[in-house]
């Protein structure tokens, strides 16, 4: 249902006069689709007269500032990956080398669907759902699809949040509770002596882990208590949109790169810190023959920008007309890139000296075997003297003696990434650290900060969309806001029992990923080839004075979408051919082991993927075939449809065909307007916003000619 006021002109809504879609009989016997774009009144409020712009929302938010704008963006677009995921990327695809694929996938893909999502939204001012369905109603099903993912990776992420928020409180016991393992009756024990103490505490104190997603064993209370505290937290921040959200920024965007320099500071001063740069750094070029590698570094590179979540199109949306957005690409890319390098830099420092102190405490161990067998005089003795005993000893005898192994190699490589990173290895750094409860505290809370300033963006991008459906703008933003935080707690709670991290792990892994890829790839299509690449082009330039060149064209019309159809052939083919695995604990070795996923939750996966994808095709049918008439009041901004390709021929055809008769109902034969007020001489700059071919008297004119 749509809901029309009479005003100047017609039938209007909120200044914008309505696009029904009306079913009309063509010449040749079949239904088509009449798509009426109207154009908006330029008297009415929030009309940029002359600049080429939709109206978009007259009442729409706006960012207080430039500053408030980038560190948003910032805050959003790096997050948590930049910490756990990057540094690992690096040490297992040829360390330092790893950097040149992943800059060449920052400029072939990242940096083009950036401004691609960031242009589109300060072009229409409007949320995903009105962009696309804006450039066209057949494309609507990119915004919903596009919705739902965002509330899939919202549900799960806020739980990171939460473990965050549980090791933030215990950070302040002295000593930290993973410090050493827990004793009954005076001894350590069993599984905790079996594993770590970090890893203890991480499975068992803090997860209670179960032995395998099919045991659940309840929920866990005081998970339970800090996912709460994290909706909560969230809810309060994003409840007014970027009126309450743009504050916290300074300090989410801001908190995380004094943490990060304070312990680069710290971490460069501590023993091992060059052996565990030279470790991650030192570039090993044959790896750059491995496909795999530049998939990981184009697959980084992707999710590291937050594309396809609607959320960077929310930020520009709330950006001035003039606004340049090129530049903000451009800055935003470098310190997203920047960060990741500097994060590994404080990562493997840290880490170089764990690995140190570890391989110290195990060359004292073999000290003492040797000193107990009488080779040596005693346990101080130098590492020469010490190398050399145990080169003289034969395999057997290393074997019988129950000597370990001591490779600083080995104990670098064994760094881990994601959760086992952030909660288990970087927790055992922190523990060798002196003043650990301080260092604990300020690590947990950069991820605090990283967290929530990635929630923040990913909820706007949902929110954004929500709110441009004029059925939800009669309700107040925190009521809206506060049921979706609801909702996503209620469904969150699958993830406070004990099998909550393997779920967690089942929704990264299907939730986001294929779902994402498809609509990235869908927006570069929808805008290039569509909207017409020539049009989002001199868009650019209308808006900031900057004539997208030859390196734009390219990337947008060829690599780019290649590169993201490679992601997502090569994501389908792994899910395909190797049966997809969990971590699962188990308790009485003290050690993860990999099992596979039960068919239930396989179909639970799969019905995430589809529902994720399913809104493209859905709304294109629905809508081209006018299965189901329904029309969503949206905001639409006025376009110009260009005959870009053959592939887009019959759609565009397809309106005009349909919107010829309408054309010729609202227009007599001298082309004058019947009934729709007197605009006056507002409509002399017409040509800004739409093409002949959508005006009705042109386009009876050429349809004439045709025919």
């Amino acid at each position: 249902m749509t809901t029309k006021v009479e005003g100047p002109g017609g039938p209007r809504n909120n200044g914008h006069e309505m696009a029904p879609l009306n079913t009309r009989a063509r010449g040749d016997g079949t239904h088509g689709v009449t798509i009426m774009l109207s154009p908006p009144d330029r008297n009415s409020v929030g009309s940029r007269e002359g600049a080429g712009l939709p109206d978009g929302d007259p009442d729409r938010a706006a960012w207080s500032g430039k500053m408030q704008f980038f560190l948003s963006i910032i805050g959003y677009s790096v997050g948590l990956g930049n910490i756990w995921r990057f540094p690992y990327l690096c040490q297992q695809n040829g360390g330092g080398a790893f950097l040149i694929p992943f800059m060449i996938m920052l400029i072939l893909e990242g940096i083009p669907l950036f401004l691609i999502e960031l242009g589109m939204g300060q072009k229409m001012r409007l949320g995903a759902l009105g962009v696309w369905n804006t450039i066209h109603p057949w494309l609507g099903g990119i915004g919903i699809s596009s919705c739902i993912v965002t509330l899939f990776v919202a549900i799960y992420y806020n739980v990171i949040i939460t473990w965050c928020f549980y090791y933030f409180f215990n950070s302040f016991r002295v000593p930290l509770p993973w410090a050493s393992c827990p004793q009954f009756n005076g001894t350590d024990l069993p599984e905790c002596e079996r594993s770590s103490e970090t890893a203890y505490f991480w499975y068992r104190t803090t997860l209670d882990a179960s032995p395998s997603i099919e045991e659940p064993e309840g929920f866990k209370w005081w998970i339970v208590l800090c996912l709460l505290l994290s909706w909560t937290v969230v809810f309060f921040i994003v409840m007014k949109g970027i009126q309450s959200s743009g504050k916290v920024v300074y300090f989410t965007s801001l908190f995380p790169y004094i943490v990060l320099t304070i312990f680069f500071i710290r971490g460069i001063t501590l023993k091992g810190a060059g052996a565990g740069l030279m470790h991650m750094y030192t570039p090993k070029v044959e790896k750059l023959l491995e496909p795999t590698v530049w998939l990981d570094a184009a697959t980084q590179v992707f999710y590291s920008f937050g594309l396809a979540f609607g959320s960077l199109i929310a930020f520009g949306s709330y950006n001035t007309p003039k606004n340049n957005c090129v530049r903000d690409v451009i800055l935003v890319s470098v310190c997203n890139a920047v960060t990741a390098i500097y994060a590994s830099v404080v990562i493997f420092a840290i880490l170089g000296y764990k690995a140190t102190v570890g391989v110290d405490r195990c060359i004292a161990v073999n000290k003492g075997i040797l000193f107990k067998h009488g080779l040596i005089d005693s346990i101080h003795v130098d590492n020469a003297i010490y190398e050399e005993k145990m080169n003289s000893l034969d395999s057997m005898t290393k074997t019988n003696w129950t000597f370990e192994h001591c490779s600083l190699e080995d104990q670098l490589d064994s760094a881990a990434e994601g959760t086992g990173l952030a909660f288990i290895v970087f927790t055992q750094a922190i523990v060798q650290l002196p003043g650990a409860p301080f260092w604990a505290v300020l690590f947990f809370t950069m991820l605090l900060s990283l967290g929530l300033g990635s929630q923040i963006g990913i909820l706007e991008g949902m929110l954004c969309t929500i709110f441009d459906i004029d059925i939800f703008k009669r309700i107040r933003k925190p009521y809206v806001t506060g049921v979706v935080c609801l909702f996503c707690f209620t469904v969150g709670l699958v993830f406070t029992t004990g099998a909550g991290e393997y779920w967690l792990k089942m929704f990264d892994s299907f939730a986001g990923t294929i779902g994402l890829v498809v609509v990235a790839l869908m927006e570069t299509i929808a805008v290039i080839y569509i909207y017409g690449h020539k049009k989002f082009t001199e868009d650019i330039y209308q808006m900031t004075g900057i004539r997208p060149g030859p390196y734009w064209q390219l990337t947008w019309r060829y690599i780019g979408p290649v590169i993201m159809f490679l992601i997502l052939l090569s994501s389908v083919l792994s899910m395909v051919l190797k049966s997809p695995t969990y971590s699962a604990w188990n308790g009485e070795l003290g050690i993860t082991e990999n099992k596979s996923y039960p068919d239930w939750v396989m179909a639970i996966a799969l019905a995430m993927i589809v529902a994720s994808v399913l809104p493209m095709p859905l709304v294109f049918l629905l809508r081209r075939f006018q299965i189901l008439k329904v029309d969503l009041d949206i905001h639409q901004g006025s376009i110009r449809r260009n005959e870009t390709t053959a592939s887009t021929k019959e759609m565009i055809d397809e309106d005009d065909r349909g919107g010829e008769q309408q054309g010729e109902e609202n227009f007599n034969d001298n082309c004058t307007p019947v009934n729709h007020g007197d605009h006056g001489s507002n409509h002399q700059n017409d040509n800004d916003n739409f093409s002949t071919e959508t005006d009705p008297c042109n386009h009876r004119q050429q349809s004439k000619q045709r025919r």
